[in-house]
């Protein structure tokens, strides 16, 4: 009964056309043609509402780059996937103004690790996540700094990873230390944050800066070899 609620709430199954028009300026629907939702037969399309996107996940990885073979429980759980459909958006509670979705179908998106709910729609898992739960977007083949676009008022650093010494002598590697890394270099910006005349607050750092942003925030991710944070301007405290 779990995920009937979950589907009722967030989505809507309707034998509509599969693209819907604008509303007052808002983001037009995209739908997914389904036969299936949760096991319950339906017939027509399956439309996220409010600002809920619906991605169909990539699958975990079973077996490491060695070519390890890994158990159900050690399997690499991926949050990364295509969006199969696209909500119309929410308003601001304020202006009424629509604010835009930065996904459409076929985009690829990374979210965070412990975003979104899973459901199952013609046999394949899907996860609906909210706009704000993405953290970048890419198309065009595998991730890369190249194609990586990063949305809303989220930043894209390349942390400065460090080498620590303990009073012994012993070194220890950047994973190895308690704290995450908390310093980088931009590598690129979201458009900004939405206020409340529809404009977009111009954002504070720019490629090339160095920055400092608070510990333990923003997601991590990795592109190529390696590590990226994505962290909100908010969480920037300060670029040198």
């Amino acid at each position: 009964m779990k995920f009937l609620t979950i589907a009722t709430t967030l989505l809507v199954a309707s034998s509509c056309n599969a693209f819907a028009p604008s509303v007052n300026g808002v983001s037009r629907t995209q739908a997914l043609n389904a036969k299936s939702l949760e096991g319950w037969k339906i017939d027509g399309t399956v439309k996220p509402v409010n600002n809920f996107i619906l991605i169909k996940k990539t699958e975990d990885e079973a077996q490491t780059d060695t070519g390890i073979l890994l158990s159900n429980k050690s399997k690499v759980v991926k949050t990364e996937g295509i969006v199969a459909a696209v909500g119309p958006g929410k308003f601001h509670p304020d202006s009424g103004i629509p604010f835009p979705m930065p996904v459409e179908q076929g985009d690829s998106v990374i979210y965070g690790q412990y975003d979104g709910t899973e459901l199952g729609i013609d046999g394949e898992t899907h996860s609906l996540i909210r706009d704000t739960d993405i953290l970048v977007k890419f198309k065009g083949g595998p991730l890369s700094v190249d194609n990586v676009e990063v949305v809303n008022e989220n930043v894209l650093v390349l942390v400065q990873t460090r080498e620590l010494e303990t009073a012994g002598g012993l070194i220890l590697g950047s994973g190895t230390a308690q704290q995450r890394p908390s310093t980088g270099t931009v590598v690129k910006v979201g458009p900004g944050r939405m206020v409340e005349s529809g404009d977009l607050i111009a954002m504070s750092v720019e490629a090339g800066d160095e920055v400092k942003f608070m510990d333990f925030a923003g997601n991590e991710i990795k592109i190529g070899e390696k590590e990226y944070s994505v962290v909100k301007m908010a969480e920037i405290m300060a670029k040198f």
